[in-house]
């Protein structure tokens, strides 16, 4: 579904500390959200929250499935639209997904939200389908370096393994989303050309994804470099069809997921108290908190649907259960945990 645009005036958001200000939102319409008179930015925007996923899966002691049933819960009572589940892959290398069959199977299914998982494989595929998953999702890289140490092939070989995987969900009926990896900087080669990002971007789309979600895996981008890999990437596969995944490795991410908006984009992958750390920059942080994006969004008048005070109880409690600080600055600044 083609983005619905609006055009929003110059002005500056003013900025205060404390928990009142979580009460900017989309119905205040402010008339102060722009960053230049006259640009464009999506009425509203689907945020896929990842932490269940993505941000739980590098977590080095096996969280309890309990936790990640309640997590997940949690999180579809925020208004959330779409929450990444888990991850059908062979325990022997995540085993932190081990618990996938009883997570699907544990979980409350709100009327009306997604619980899409991973599947790189047919195997995973079919395991998803039984355990109840609508929605899948597979995934490529951009580097070749990056795809041959990690999948132990290239990146056209890993996208040819997954005709399968999308023969079987087209026949089943069930949508397919696209990833793809080190969209503007590998950790292998270093930067990573534009044009790279949408070869893989359009073979995927080609095959059959409804929608691709361009990650910046080690959070190098910068809205330099995420305008140029988008403006290349939009040049083969529609913007609707697009979405974006930013780490915050050097405190990017935001300011790149604006520039995404600016040109745009409306879905944004994030993960709740910012879960999920980079690998490949040691204490560095991973994925950007779901609660920094949404007060952002909020902020700029755009409609996510999202109950920020229920989403950072959500981030508070798997915090908890980790027995970790969050690394949401919203969550730090109102004193959430």
């Amino acid at each position: 579904m083609a983005a619905v645009m609006r055009l929003v005036n110059r002005g500056a958001l003013n900025s205060a500390m404390g928990q009142q200000y979580l009460l900017f939102s989309s119905a205040a319409k402010l008339q102060a959200v722009g960053v230049r008179a006259g640009q464009a930015l999506p009425e509203r925007v689907k945020i896929v929250e990842v932490g269940p996923r993505d941000g739980l899966q590098n977590e080095k002691s096996i969280v309890p499935t309990e936790a990640k049933i309640s997590l997940i819960n949690m999180l579809s009572e925020s208004g959330l639209q779409v929450i990444e589940a888990t991850s059908f892959v062979s325990p022997k290398w995540v085993p932190q997904m081990a618990d996938q069959m009883e997570v699907m199977k544990g979980i409350s299914r709100k009327p009306g939200v997604s619980y899409p998982v991973l599947t790189p494989n047919l195997k995973g595929f079919q395991a998803a389908v039984k355990a109840g998953a609508a929605e899948v999702a597979i995934f490529g890289a951009a580097s070749e370096q990056f795809s041959k140490k990690n999948i132990n092939c290239s990146v056209d070989e890993s996208l040819q393994r997954f005709d399968e995987v999308m023969k079987a969900a087209k026949e089943a009926g069930v949508p397919v989303r696209g990833y793809v990896s080190c969209v503007v900087g590998c950790p292998y080669e270093g930067k990573v050309a534009p044009e790279k990002v949408a070869h893989v971007a359009k073979r995927l789309y080609s095959m059959g994804c409804y929608e691709i979600s361009l990650g910046d895996t080690i959070g190098v981008g910068t809205p330099g470099s995420m305008t140029e890999m988008l403006e290349a990437v939009s040049r083969e596969v529609p913007v609707s069809a697009l979405a974006v995944h930013c780490h915050d490795t050097y405190g990017q991410a935001l300011a790149n997921i604006l520039v995404a908006l600016q040109m745009g984009i409306s879905v944004v992958d994030s993960s709740v108290a910012g879960l999920g750390g980079c690998p490949y920059a040691q204490g560095a942080s991973g994925n950007v908190a779901t609660e920094d994006v949404v007060y952002m969004l909020n902020g700029l008048g755009i409609q996510t649907g999202v109950d920020l005070s229920k989403l950072m109880d959500a981030g508070a409690f798997i915090c908890r259960t980790l027995n970790r600080k969050t690394s949401s600055k919203v969550a730090q600044a109102t004193c959430k945990l």
